[in-house]
């Protein structure tokens, strides 16, 4: 297999991931991304293993495509986790917040494709030794947890640093932003922020129409001063948690503010004291639309960028 066939890799037809965005990425926008030809991402957040396996089943009783589950480390359940994964034989393993090294050689005989989430390079080679099949590469532009490195710098390093496929994720919500990720030399691309609005997904209607809504300076990132910074949509919840990180926050403090609040904008539907997680890209996202037709756009947008490009080169 060829670095760039990230298709092959993961069994799909188009070079498109859906992120595993906790809360909102279940099984309704996994099986739907994954029926329409991307690769359609459960997201466990911090959840156990008997609720995933309940997800994989649902996804696999609605479509026979590949999909994948997106399992955080720092989950109290990541052993329960990992052994549903090979249990289940679950096609695609993507993970955040730690080295997977110890649960690859499992998750491969199980025959899943292992795809860590990286915000640096040298995190990208760690993966590739531990026996990462490709990574993520995310930059900050992307809503949720975010590293420091833009998207557009992070893409083109991780590419050079590692000798397997890399996916671009980050401020990625059309077929112009697909089209750079390529040429920055990346294998495929991850799309979070307009999933999120896909008529599949079950979100709170609120928490869609304000990413809907929103413009190219809506977003902020809150958590810098504990170090775990995270990008959402601005709300009165969020100017309240940027002033008291100015005023010197306690980290412990902090987490009891935030705690459920990504649940109360997903599920309650409170856009203003709760979690409104978007990337950078919440601007360019206008349309509720079925997770078929978001695909089709980014696909046709990428062949008008790279015809456009082509009258420089004539």
């Amino acid at each position: 297999m060829e670095k760039k066939d990230i298709t092959g890799l993961l069994g799909i037809r188009f070079p498109i991931v859906q992120g595993g965005m906790a809360w909102v990425a279940e099984w309704h926008l996994a099986a739907a991304v994954s029926e329409a030809g991307g690769l359609g991402v459960i997201a466990s957040g911090s959840a156990d293993a008997d609720f995933v396996r309940g997800q994989v089943r649902a996804v696999r009783e609605r479509t026979a495509a590949p999909f994948g589950v997106n399992v955080m480390l720092i989950n109290p359940h990541v052993d329960d986790l990992m052994q549903l994964m090979a249990d289940e034989k679950v096609p695609v393993v993507t993970t955040g917040a730690g080295n997977p090294g110890k649960y690859v050689p499992d998750l491969k005989a199980a025959g899943s494709v292992v795809v860590p989430v990286v915000a640096s390079a040298a995190l990208a080679k760690r993966m590739e030794r531990a026996g990462a099949d490709a990574v993520v590469a995310e930059g900050c532009e992307a809503g949720g947890h975010i590293g420091e490195t833009t998207t557009m710098n992070l893409v083109p390093q991780v590419v050079d640093a590692v000798s397997i496929p890399v996916i671009a994720a980050g401020g990625i919500a059309d077929g112009r932003g697909a089209a750079a990720a390529f040429l920055l030399g990346a294998s495929g691309v991850q799309v979070g922020t307009r999933f999120l609005v896909a008529k599949e997904a079950q979100v709170a209607q609120a928490y869609k129409d304000r990413v809907l809504a929103a413009g190219d300076t809506d977003t902020v990132v809150t958590g810098r001063s504990t170090g775990h910074p995270v990008r959402v949509l601005k709300n009165k919840l969020m100017r309240e948690i940027l002033s008291r990180e100015k005023e010197g926050i306690d980290p412990a403090e902090f987490e009891e503010l935030m705690a459920g609040t990504l649940r109360k904008a997903v599920v309650d539907g409170d856009v203003d004291y709760g979690s409104v997680m978007a990337g950078q890209s919440a601007g360019l996202v206008k349309r509720e639309e079925t997770c078929a037709e978001i695909i089709v756009d980014i696909m046709d947008g990428m062949r008008r960028a790279y015809a456009g490009l082509g009258e420089y080169f004539k």
